[in-house]
């Protein structure tokens, strides 16, 4: 748990088995939740919302934060605090009015992973629309620390908060990154929250699904 009264710790993004390439159920989820001292997990499965919207309904010991890592053409955006899936065939553009339109954050994650699906050259002129409103600077699953350093220094530039997930795919990962900060209860609350966070994390490779014999 949070190490100050009144702060939470909270995994930014993570992944069920719902994501299609991860291996997490919702009761190893929650197992994993008191074992990591979590009370808030952002569940950002790729372009679909169900485990979400099922952990949040059924309880798993911390709180649930509905998000969606979509793919699109540009690379791979999240919206948070959604209330509706959003496909993964549109262009960002759309997308980002789409997260935007039903309440949600749009969180730019592994920015600058070449490794992955990332938004690369495309993130800057979005932020410079005023179309971000989180870019996380701290992803557990990035080899070259660089790319970390690059987000938050674009983050600093377009005076953004910054984030930390632990893109976890498997219930180990789960907490290797999280954010302590004071409580929140809804997206500008979060964003306020984020001034004073304060990021924890270390690199944790995907863990190997399944053991060769």
């Amino acid at each position: 748990m949070a190490s100050q009264p009144g702060w939470v710790r909270a995994d930014c993004h993570l992944h069920t088995i719902a994501s299609g390439d991860a291996w997490t159920t919702l009761d190893q989820l929650a197992e994993r939740v008191v074992e990591v001292g979590l009370d808030v997990v952002f569940i950002t499965d790729h372009n679909v919302t169900s485990a979400a919207v099922t952990a949040m309904e059924r309880g798993i010991g911390a709180r649930v934060i509905v998000g969606e890592e979509v793919r699109t053409p540009s690379g791979d955006i999240i919206g948070l605090f959604l209330t509706e899936r959003i496909p993964y065939v549109l262009p960002l553009a759309e997308v980002t009015g789409r997260i935007r339109a039903q309440g949600g954050l749009v969180y730019a994650p592994h920015p600058f992973d070449q490794g992955r699906s990332s938004l690369g050259d495309s993130l800057e002129p979005l932020c410079a629309g005023g179309w971000v409103d989180v870019i996380e600077v701290f992803n557990a699953k990035i080899v070259n620390q660089a790319a970390n350093q690059e987000a938050a220094q674009l983050a600093a530039r377009f005076s953004l908060p910054g984030a930390a997930g632990s893109d976890a795919h498997d219930p180990a990962g789960i907490g290797a990154a999280y954010l302590e900060l004071p409580d929140f209860d809804g997206p500008a609350s979060f964003l306020d929250s984020l001034a004073g966070a304060t990021i924890t994390g270390e690199y944790r490779d995907y863990a190997p699904r399944f053991t060769p014999s």
